[in-house]
């Protein structure tokens, strides 16, 4: 039986800022990451490729403010640099 991804303990490391902005940011990165687990059957972020994460940006945030679409991308400037890839988003 398989363990179920721990979002907060692999973004522990890369975490800081207030209590309201590390909780954000974990809820937003278990956003992406069922979505993408329900898209492309990748469960957890080692298997993902940019091109998961930019799906991610274009169709499931294409109609959102760019505010949102702006915390998102913080969000998974904090993926890319945990899984140490040089992803750039605008």
């Amino acid at each position: 039986m398989n363990k179920a991804f721990n979002m907060e303990v692999f973004l522990a490391g890369v975490l800081t800022g207030s209590h309201a902005t590390r909780h954000r940011h974990l809820r937003q990165a278990k956003m992406i990451q069922a979505e993408i687990a329900d898209r492309w059957q990748q469960e957890t972020p080692w298997a993902w490729q940019r091109k998961h994460v930019a799906w991610f940006l274009e169709h499931h945030l294409g109609r959102r403010s760019e505010a949102t679409r702006y915390y998102y991308i913080l969000t998974m400037r904090l993926l890319a640099r945990r899984l140490e890839k040089p992803w750039k988003f605008n």
